[in-house]
């Protein structure tokens, strides 16, 4: 990006004058998502092979299943974060904005204790009614119930710092909450092969996980929080006293429509795995589906986490009003983040066969239709990743609510459709006709129409950089293939590295700050 506007203080920089300059902040967050990233994959996939090496394979599966169990607890937020996010944003243009915060932010903690105390109950009923080793077939598995019940209340409790993390957001320091949450992943890791290696059972293992989420949490909310922002002390008597039910119950409504939103993308994610398992008889087609939709997911979440911090920056705009700050903002991190699927895609598209082969050891057949489509999906659905993260950031909860939930109905009715003739290969058009027609073509076109000034040019030019870097991409990986004999993992080693050198020629001009500032300056806005 054209290092002028980050360097260059406006009245967007002015309202945080405690936090870094905006170069910083993006740079902090993209580090800090990129090692949650990788600190994600670990969890998922490194730490399979220490489980197997002490636990059997119904107990890895009975882990799997308590974890997925957490994971899906933030659901319980309901769209509160979004809300209290956009309040701070707008707080930013009033006379009393600290002040006003602190009472937001101490009516808003009071609805989140709340929603965990009544979950919590609840969660506790249901687990005494219906016991999970029951409802889900791991009778056999000692201390389930317990590790489950462990790991949804101890996710349950996190849920109240996502008020503090959205204050952080708009304030600035964006980067430092996210930090502060690797930390907490990573040790709670380290817990878990302690855990492993010392009691060596399901139980111990799940409380090593939650224990530390737990201290992040409250290390944020008591005492984090407070530090950096000494007015939220202000909102004590505010907490004390309380606000009305009334008042409580109409945050927790404004809150639905991001809800809707979040839920909506949270099922685009899950849903196909099921339908796909459900409506394809042949297990091998279902195994290539799964595997293929991985790496299009994990490519979908990095376009999400690159436009996460993008998205507090032109938030921030947008509730001062520095409009020409947030247009010429929202051009280039457009361009940042489809640049960046479309290289990935590039250097996907000549070498996923070979490591599809290795992954699976030759066992499941690679399905080109079905990668090359998830893949072009991904590229061409990249830029509305920016639109639909900004849009949760600018108060438009109605336009989320009816294109989200308007995108999961269309999916579902193709799928219904398409997947019973075509296998996986339906579900994946289902996923990209979807995206194309109502993400990109309905809820990106607002955003962008009502953000840039010359929208059309700019859809143009987006499109002619995808072309350009994934054609180029994925000739030189053709070239390089054609070029590297041997086989195994050798070969494929030897051929990224060889493509990364080339690609890394090829964008060396980059590394100068006029060629830099010339093409920031083409980008139409």
């Amino acid at each position: 990006m054209n290092d002028a506007p980050f360097r260059q203080e406006t009245k967007a920089d002015v309202a945080v004058p405690d936090g870094p300059t905006r170069l910083r902040r993006l740079i902090q967050g993209w580090s800090a998502n990129l090692v949650q990233i990788l600190l994600g994959l670990t969890q998922q996939l490194v730490l399979i092979p220490a489980f197997l090496h002490v636990w059997t394979a119904d107990v890895l599966a009975a882990w799997l299943a308590v974890y997925a169990a957490g994971s899906l607890v933030v659901v319980a937020d309901a769209g509160l974060q979004l809300r209290a996010v956009n309040r701070f944003l707008a707080f930013k243009t009033c006379a009393d904005c600290d002040g006003r915060t602190a009472r937001f932010y101490a009516g808003m903690l009071r609805i989140y204790v709340s929603v965990v105390v009544v979950l919590g109950g609840l969660l506790v009923g249901a687990v005494q009614l219906w016991r999970p080793s029951a409802v889900l077939g791991f009778h056999a598995t000692a201390d389930f119930d317990a590790a489950m019940l462990v790991m949804m209340l101890g996710m349950l409790l996190t849920i109240p710092a996502n008020l503090s993390s959205g204050l952080y957001r708009m304030r600035g320091y964006y980067g430092r909450v996210v930090w502060l949450q690797n930390l907490a992943l990573l040790v709670s890791q380290i817990a878990q092969v302690i855990a492993l290696v010392v009691f060596s059972n399901l139980l111990a293992v799940t409380i090593a996980f939650v224990s530390a989420q737990i201290v992040f949490a409250a290390f944020l909310v008591a005492f984090d929080a407070p530090r950096l922002f000494p007015f939220l002390r202000r909102g004590g008597a505010t907490l004390r006293q309380g606000r009305s039910w009334r008042w409580g119950l109409g945050q927790i409504g404004l809150a639905l429509p991001f809800a809707a939103g979040s839920f909506t993308e949270l099922a685009l994610v899950n849903v196909p795995v099921l339908l796909v398992s459900s409506l394809v008889v042949d297990r091998t087609a279902v195994a290539q589906w799964g595997l293929t939709r991985v790496i299009a997911t994990l490519l979908r979440g990095l376009c999400q986490q690159v436009s996460m911090p993008l998205a507090s920056e032109l938030g921030h705009d947008y509730a001062v009003g520095d409009s020409e700050r947030l247009r010429r903002l929202y051009a280039q991190g457009s361009v940042f983040v489809t640049t960046i699927a479309s290289l990935i895609v590039g250097g996907l598209l000549p070498f996923w066969a070979d490591f599809f082969a290795l992954w699976t050891h030759g066992r499941i057949p690679y399905d080109g239709p079905l990668a090359i489509t998830l893949l072009f999906g991904s590229v061409a659905v990249a830029p509305s990743l920016l639109a639909l993260v900004f849009a949760y950031h600018s108060n438009r909860g109605a336009l989320l609510a009816r294109t989200k939930l308007l995108q999961l109905a269309v999916f579902l009715v193709l799928s219904f459709v398409l997947i019973p003739k075509l296998g996986p290969l339906g579900a994946a058009l289902a996923i990209v006709i979807s995206d194309l027609a109502i993400q990109l073509g309905l809820l990106a076109r607002v955003v962008v129409w009502q953000t840039l000034h010359h929208p059309m040019r700019h859809v143009v030019f987006l499109a002619a950089i995808a072309v350009a870097i994934v054609s180029t991409g994925w000739g030189i990986g053709i070239l390089v293939a054609s070029q590297v004999a041997g086989g195994g993992l050798a070969r494929f080693i030897a051929e990224c590295v060889i493509w990364l050198i080339v690609v890394g020629v090829v964008a060396s001009p980059l590394a100068i700050r006029k060629v830099r500032s010339r093409l920031m300056d083409i980008i139409p806005a």
